[in-house]
C-alpha cells in the first residue's frame, strides 16, 4: 500500500490525514504545535516495514478544519481519524504538543498498547520553580526574553503574509482569508495552547498513563533559543519531577536523545530507532504473557 492523502469530512471539523501504508500493528503519529503531518516524512519509511503508520493535521493546523482548541475535542478528532481508517487501537507517537496529546489519549484509552512523547512533557515558558540550579534573578530576566519572543510571534501569526514568503512556504503551513495569506495556526489557538495548564506541565498526567510509555528527552538547546541557562535548567526540572513518577511506574521508560527539542527534523533516523525498538519489546513482551 502506497502513501495516499484523505480528508475525512464526517466529522464536526475536517481532518487531513496521510496513510503512508505498511504492515503491521497501526501506528498514529501526531505533530507538535505549528507543525504539520510533514514533519514525519523522514521518520516513516523505516516504520512501515513493521507497521501500518498515519499521521494527521490537528485541528489549526495544516489542511485540517479551524475550531477551537479544546483537548477533549482534539481526542476526538484523533478517534475519529483512527475509527475512520480502522486502525482499532493505533499505538501513539507524538512530538511536543502531540506527546501531551498522548500522553491523555493513553489515559482516556486504557487499551492503547503503548505511547511514544517525543519532548511532550513541559513547555519551555514556565514556572520559576520549574529551572532549578539557576539564580531566580536571572531565570526571571531570561523568562521575559523568552516571552518577548514568543509574544513577537504570536503578533506575527496575526499579520498578513507579504506574497514572496507565501511562495516560500509549504502549502500546509498558510491559510488564507480576506485575500490575505497567513500561518498557521492563527493566534487564538496559540494562545488556547500556550497558556493550557497540560501544554505547560503534562508530566501530572504521566501516572494515569497505564500502557507502556517511552519518553525521550533532548540533550540540546533548540537553535536561536534566547537566554544561556534556561532550557538546560529547564531539562534539570523536568529529569528531577519524572524521577518519582517513573519509579512509581516502572511501564513508564525514559532515554535522551542528543538533539533538541526539534529531534524529529535533526535526528530522524534515530528517531525511528528509538520507536522501532521500543515497540518491539513492548510487542514481544505482551505475546509472551499472552
Amino acid at each position: 500500500m502506497s502513501q495516499h492523502d484523505v480528508t475525512i469530512t464526517d466529522h464536526p471539523i475536517p481532518l487531513a490525514v496521510r496513510d503512508h501504508g505498511g504492515d503491521g500493528p497501526p501506528v498514529l503519529l501526531l505533530h507538535g504545535l505549528g507543525g504539520t503531518l510533514d514533519a514525519w516524512q523522514e521518520v516513516t519509511p523505516p516504520l512501515t516495514g513493521a507497521y501500518r503508520v498515519v499521521a494527521m493535521d490537528l485541528r489549526g493546523h495544516g489542511l485540517s478544519g479551524d475550531a477551537p482548541w479544546e483537548w477533549d475535542a482534539v481526542l476526538d478528532d484523533i478517534e475519529a481519524v483512527a475509527d475512520h481508517l480502522g486502525l482499532g487501537a493505533p499505538a501513539i507517537v507524538g512530538h511536543s504538543l502531540g506527546g501531551m496529546l498522548a500522553t491523555l489519549w493513553a489515559a482516556r484509552h486504557p487499551e492503547c498498547p503503548a505511547i511514544v512523547n517525543l519532548d511532550g512533557l513541559r513547555s519551555a515558558e514556565n514556572e520559576p520553580a520549574n529551572y532549578p540550579g539557576m539564580d531566580p534573578a536571572l531565570v526571571e530576566r531570561e523568562l521575559a526574553q523568552l516571552k518577548a519572543m514568543f509574544d513577537a510571534q504570536a503578533a506575527a501569526m496575526a499579520r498578513p503574509l507579504p506574497p514572496g514568503q507565501v511562495a516560500a512556504l509549504p502549502p500546509r503551513a498558510v491559510t488564507t482569508s480576506g485575500g490575505d495569506s497567513y500561518l498557521r495556526p492563527g493566534p487564538r489557538l496559540l494562545a488556547a495552547v500556550r497558556y493550557a495548564p497540560h501544554f505547560r506541565d503534562a508530566i501530572p498526567s504521566l501516572p494515569a498513563v497505564r500502557c507502556p510509555a517511552l519518553v525521550v528527552l533532548p540533550t540540546q538547546d533548540p537553535p536561536g533559543m534566547p537566554g544561556s541557562e534556561l532550557m538546560a535548567a529547564l531539562r534539570r526540572g523536568i529529569r528531577r519531577d519524572l524521577a518519582p513518577v517513573t519509579e512509581a511506574h516502572p511501564h513508564i521508560r525514559v532515554v535522551e536523545l542528543a538533539a533538541s527539542h526539534n529531534m524529529v527534523q535533526e535526528k530522524p533516523g534515530d528517531v525511528a530507532r528509538l520507536i522501532t525498538e521500543f515497540f518491539e519489546r513492548t510487542w514481544r513482551s505482551q505475546r509472551a504473557r499472552a
